[in-house]
């Protein structure tokens, strides 16, 4: 096939250069073989842009249409093309092997469009081509060979593609080179040693990619060499070759994130140019050298989330022009030594998660340069640095877990950049500073379980920014005032375990972004306030243990999406509504130790909830309690006849009004002219809401473009999360629309979870693996998260639909892979760490070219201490996905993530749901995998039969490996599964693991945990 696709492109190429020399004389020859590759390459490319209208003979005549003035195109005094540049133009479609033909081109650059497809070879006959970027596309397959015959290329750029294959050890021929970039691709195997031939070279990146090996200390022979990008998803045997540190004119040495081994080489002190120095999330051991010193030229050293120890060398004091220093995730310890306040450029300090103590040097932040400050969980004592906002440019600090004392500086009441301050867990003392919640950008503010003490302000301007207050645990006192109504995007207000009194102001009414209020453990007194009930996106409202009476409001029924509530230990009277039976989503309620009389309501969620909610209420009845006169218990239930038939009358009233309604719109629908007309009559009180359209890259639309889409015939799901439409944009590109109900607008921390978790989540980060969110539209009614694409739907659907039997057993494991690449991305790249918590197969979803990309946030949960569970107020998930302790103890941590994955990666084995009724009742996937592969034949045969592998065949041999990886990830007991980091290498390493498979049992795995033990 390929040699017959190589005669095929070698005829068209001579056709054309015969049509081109019959036709025209010598000058003429040149300018009509070149016009028609150029309408060759047009012919394949789809430009929705209409960027190529320009290239045309039409009305011209050919033998001087010569294609110079076409956009894009430059030519040389001979008028022969020497550059082609369509580079951002959104091209699709794929480059002709016509471009071949273009023999004089010196500059070919394709960048930042989508073309897809291989790069054809006969870009290797361009023999003046000097600049050559192809960055930023869709091409794939193996990378062109050849490629050394183009001996004056000068720069290679094929950044963020999908080739696959080896490193081209030709490359390395190509002595005039002098950038090479070949980051975020497929490539596999190792560096080449030869690649240190590349004498000319300023720039390599070979980043983000899937190689292996040592890195080549031959890499030290390239003396020209200024910037080094090896690392991030690059796994490398070893540790840092010291030869890299004869590279003299390196200004920038980027190895993050490759599993690096051993020490830092004290010989990369010699590099005194280097400006910036990358080396975080390795496995990095002992002390930071003190040679490190000598980079007085550095800007940026990054070491965190290693393994290091000892103190912060007191020789780094050299570094004068460094702005960024992270150290966090290490084992370090001792104090901040007091240079690190003088340092003049100083922008960002990140040493939280180690074992640093003492005081802070006091004089940190007068330079007036800080914009970033994370010290927390330490032992850092002592009072916090009155002047860390001294240039009014600090924007994040966070002291959490410390043992600070004193008050909080008066200074950051006026920090106007700041937006995140986290407090907690120290010693502070004293009010909050004047002016503190009037922040314009202030979004989170915590300073919980510390001393602090004073009241709220009584006027609290109008805040847009502000969407989590948490000061739990202190001892503020006093009324909480009226103006708390101002607070217009709070999210999580979190005031428990104080001393407020009197009553709730009306003005929480306000707060229609609310969703999580706890109030509990303080003296407050009064009725609960009916504008509760007007804040309609609350899912947990905590007034427990306070001295609040009268009764239970019923219109908390019109709080669609609560899911907790608490009122125990008041003074509430009455009985509970019979409304709050309809309450669908509360899921956790609490009435314990009030005056409640009547009967428990038995309907709805109320069935499901425990005795122990209604104890402590001597005039309920009717669970453990046997109610013997419900009448006079229950008033309401003994409702005259006389009523009842009004009612009963009223009823009927209602019933026929609206089947005469309904009949009423059967009747209009039967013209499909007036459905037309109904629908333009909806689509204008659509538009006609007020939608605010929030961009996370730069777009090609508005939002009436994404609200026309959303009809019943564009409908391609239906879940929990949301129903998702696909649309077409003006400018011809596919998106997906996901309209969810306005849950949770504005929410900003750590427990939001539907439209806020998501959008958060997904606009904040970017990564090949993750789906992206483009944009999202919100009014007070509806949310529209707006994602990419994905025309292959998800993986569930098509593993389990009827074309899953024709999906390979390597496209499998690639898709494997990528998935725990995106996972990995959450866990270990972002701070704080991401934990999806609904991993599955229908969440994984797959694009043109059926790589995968995480998607589906609406339940995510950010973690500030990795390995640390944190408490959930129910169990979300899917089933069959559920990891163990979470179902029991409503605990979750990174840990649940990788049993759902493992679940994902025994679903690509075996072909199989996670429940189907064959396993046997109350058995899943993961227990009929241990069960059936007690043996050889046993762990052969829960593979699945339609991939064809073979019992003894190479590829059956990885399956088996692959069933290893899928079942130390659903261990039983978190601290026995990998990290997802773990995960990905064992994934990488299965094919060279292979050889030496011993045997295909499964292993013994652990009988499923304890109660008491978790």
């Amino acid at each position: 096939m390929a040699a017959a696709c190589g005669n095929e492109r070698s005829i068209i190429l001579f056709v054309l250069l015969l049509w081109g020399v019959g036709l025209y004389g010598t000058r003429a020859r040149a300018l009509s073989r070149e016009t028609m590759a150029l309408l060759s390459i047009k012919a394949l490319i789809i430009d929705e842009g209409g960027h190529l209208d320009s290239w045309t003979t039409a009305g011209a005549d050919l033998s001087s249409a010569a294609p110079c003035s076409w956009k894009g195109v430059a030519c040389n005094d001979s008028q022969a093309v020497v550059s082609l540049d369509i580079s951002g133009f959104n091209l699709s479609g794929s480059l002709s092997p016509s471009v071949g033909l273009l023999s004089s081109l010196v500059n070919l650059s394709v960048a930042c469009n989508n073309l897809s497809g291989p790069l054809p070879i006969e870009v290797t006959q361009l023999e003046d081509l000097r600049y050559l970027n192809i960055s930023n596309n869709l091409f794939n397959g193996v990378f062109p060979r050849n490629f050394s015959m183009l001996r004056q290329l000068q720069v290679l750029d094929a950044f963020n593609n999908n080739f696959t294959g080896e490193l081209p050890l030709e490359l390395s021929l190509l002595t005039g080179l002098e950038h090479l970039h070949l980051g975020g691709n497929f490539f596999s195997g190792i560096i080449h040693p030869q690649y240190g031939n590349l004498q000319s070279l300023r720039y390599l990146a070979l980043s983000g990619n899937g190689l292996t090996g040592r890195i080549p200390p031959q890499l030290g022979n390239l003396q020209n060499l200024q910037y080094m990008y090896i690392g991030y998803y690059n796994v490398f045997e070893g540790g840092i070759p010291a030869e890299i540190g004869r590279l003299s004119n390196l200004v920038r040495l980027d190895i993050a994130n490759s599993c690096l081994g051993g020490t830092i080489p004290p010989v990369l002190g010699s590099l005194t140019n280097l400006d910036s120095l990358f080396l975080q999330t390795n496995n990095l051991v002992g002390p930071i050298p003190s040679e490190l010193g000598n980079l007085t030229h550095l800007k940026s050293l990054d070491l965190s989330n290693n393994r290091l120890t000892g103190t912060i060398p007191a020789e780094l004091a050299a570094l004068q022009k460094l702005e960024l220093l992270n150290l966090f995730l290490n084992d370090l310890h001792g104090g901040i030594p007091s240079y690190i306040g003088d340092l003049p450029n100083l922008q960002v300090l990140t040493l939280w998660e180690n074992r640093f103590e003492g005081l802070i040097p006091q004089h940190l932040g007068r330079n007036g340069q800080l914009l970033e400050v994370d010290l927390s969980s330490n032992s850092f004592t002592g009072p916090i640095p009155p002047d860390l906002c001294k240039g009014g440019k600090l924007k994040r600090l966070i002291l959490l877990r410390n043992r600070f004392y004193g008050p909080i500086p008066a200074g950051l009441g006026s920090c106007t950049k700041l937006y995140r301050l986290r407090l907690g867990e120290n010693q502070l003392i004293g009010p909050l500073p004047p002016g503190i919640l009037a922040l314009p950008y202030i979004s989170l503010l915590e300073a919980p379980s510390n001393n602090l003490s004073g009241t709220l302000p009584a006027h609290i301007p109008i805040s847009s920014s502000l969407g989590s207050l948490d000061l739990t645990g202190n001892n503020f006192e006093g009324p909480l005032p009226s103006s708390i109504g101002n607070l217009r995007q709070i999210v999580d207000l979190y005031l428990s375990d104080n001393r407020f009194s009197g009553s709730i102001p009306e003005a929480v009414g306000k707060l229609r972004n609310i969703a999580k209020v706890s109030l509990s453990g303080n003296m407050l007194t009064g009725s609960m306030p009916l504008a509760l009930s007007k804040c309609e996106s609350l899912t947990s409202l905590d007034l427990s243990r306070n001295r609040l009476h009268g009764e239970i409001l019923p219109q908390l029924s019109n709080l669609n999406v609560l899911a907790s509530l608490n009122l125990s230990r008041n003074n509430f009277s009455g009985s509970i509504p019979s409304t709050l039976t309809h309450m669908v989503t509360l899921t956790s309620a609490d009435f314990s130790f009030n005056n409640l009389s009547g009967i428990i309501p038995s309907e709805g969620q109320f069935a499901n909830f425990n005795h122990t909610s209604f104890d402590g209420n001597p005039l309920l009845c009717g669970r453990q309690v046997s109610c013997k006169d419900v009448n006079i218990l229950n008033p309401s239930e003994d409702v005259p006849r006389q009523s009842k038939s009004l009612i009963y009358g009223m009823s009927g009233l209602v019933v026929g009004l609206f089947i005469l309604t309904v009949g009423a719109i059967v009747y209009v629908l039967r013209n499909e002219r007036d459905k037309q007309f109904l629908w333009s009559l909806f689509k204008v009180n659509l538009l006609d809401k007020r939608w605010k359209l929030t961009a996370f890259e730069r777009l090609d639309f508005n939002v009436n473009n994404v609200l026309y889409c959303l009809e019943d015939d564009n409908v391609i799901g239906k879940g929990g999360s949301g129903t998702v439409y696909k649309g077409m944009m003006p400018n011809g590109k596919m998106v997906a629309i996901k309209k969810l109900p306005a849950i949770r607008k504005g929410a900003l921390e750590d427990e939001d979870y539907g439209f806020s978790a998501e959008m958060q989540t997904l606009g904040n980060i970017r990564h090949r693996h993750i789906v992206r969110l483009l944009g999202c539209c919100s009014n007070y009614d509806t949310n529209l998260l707006i994602y990419e694409y994905m025309p292959n739907g998800s993986l569930g659907e098509l593993l389990h639909g009827p074309r899953g039997g024709s999906l390979t057993w390597a496209a499998r494991f690639r898709i494997a892979r990528e998935a725990a690449m995106g996972l990995c991305y959450l866990h270990h790249d972002c701070t704080p760490m991401i934990v999806h918590r609904d991993v599955k197969s229908n969440n994984i979803l797959l694009d043109s070219n059926y790589e995968a990309h995480v998607a589906d946030f609406g339940l995510a949960r950010t973690l500030h201490d990795a390995g640390k569970s944190e408490s959930m107020s129910s169990v979300a998930g899917s089933y069959g996905y559920i990891a163990p302790e979470y179902a029991y103890t409503l605990k979750i941590n990174e840990k649940s993530d990788i049993y759902s994955f493992g679940v994902v990666l025994l679903e690509l084995l075996t072909g199989r749901r996670p429940i189907e009724p064959e396993y046997g009742e109350c058995i899943d996937i993961a227990r009929w995998v241990r069960k059936q592969g007690q043996s050889k034949k046993g762990a052969i045969e829960v593979v699945d039969a339609r991939m064809g592998l073979g019992e003894t065949s190479k590829m059956m041999q990885e399956a088996m490996l692959f069933l290893n990886v899928a079942l130390q990830c659903i261990a039983d007991m978190p601290d026995q599964r990998p990290t997802m980091r773990e995960v990905v290498q064992l994934l990488t390493d299965i094919p060279k693991a292979r050889e030496h498979v011993v045997s295909a049992t499964i292993p013994h795995v652990s009988s499923p945990p304890d109660l008491i033990s978790i």
